[in-house]
């Protein structure tokens, strides 16, 4: 009961923080959109993100962990596939990755005031129920690769609430690797479970996360029709690492 309490507290002070450190980050991307080449202007939202998230996430008591951010190449762009728990890994997932990035993101979220600015400059919008949506979001991710940008790509599609450690994965990702001939870099984030409750609304709890990249996967030579024997490599080699590393969630 007095847990509860203190949660619902602690969930309140988490969204008006966040509230209230997002308008700076809003204004920034305005005016890099405003006055600003492409170029700059990805790197600023990259570098907003990074700076809010590295304020925010320690201000809630959920600091975030990097590890293996060694296996990035400068130079060189990745499709980054990431696991899915809860809406907590959004703040933890895009600036994360070192360097500018675009995720397929939910449509809704844009509508919100604000944020859902902020949303749309690091995301390819998609209305996930609509199939002429999720086919006109793979031209974009394409063009977003061919421009050097990264993609974070949660390929469960969404939250996973199996009681797997991954659930099944849909092609897309790695269709868009293969297509662009990027390599892959599979990351997974781990204790986001413990912030968010499954089934209770407005409650939160701090728990530290980490965020660990695992080495590349390349996609050289590889064609459409070898979509499904990448994706289940994928599938495996982070299902593996999850369960080697459970004791983090």
């Amino acid at each position: 009961m007095i847990k509860d309490i203190i949660a619902r507290i602690y969930f309140i002070y988490g969204m008006l923080l966040f509230a209230i450190t997002m308008i700076p980050v809003a204004l920034v991307i305005f005016l890099f959109k405003t006055f600003a080449s492409e170029a700059a202007f990805s790197k600023a939202v990259q570098t907003s993100f990074q700076v809010w998230m590295g304020i925010y996430m320690p201000l809630i008591f959920c600091p975030v962990k990097h590890f293996g951010r060694e296996y990035f190449i400068k130079g060189k762009n990745y499709v980054v596939t990431l696991n899915h728990n809860t809406l907590a890994d959004v703040p933890v997932s895009s600036p994360g990755i070192p360097g500018p990035n675009r995720t397929l993101a939910k449509v809704e979220m844009a509508s919100i005031p604000i944020f859902g600015y902020i949303y749309k400059a690091g995301s390819i919008l998609v209305t996930r129920q609509d199939a002429q949506s999720r086919k006109d979001s793979f031209p974009k991710m394409i063009e977003a690769l061919n421009k050097g940008l990264h993609l974070c790509l949660f390929p469960e599609g969404t939250r996973n609430k199996t009681s797997e450690p991954l659930a099944r994965f849909y092609d897309g990702a790695f269709k868009v690797a293969i297509e662009a001939q990027k390599p892959i870099i599979p990351g997974l984030i781990f204790g986001t479970k413990k912030i968010l409750h499954p089934t209770k609304k407005f409650w939160a709890w701090p728990h530290k996360v980490q965020f660990h990249f695992l080495p590349e996967i390349s996609t050289t030579g590889l064609e459409i029709k070898d979509t499904e024997m990448l994706k289940q490599k994928v599938h495996s080699l982070m299902k593996d690492y999850f369960l080697a590393h459970n004791h983090l969630n």
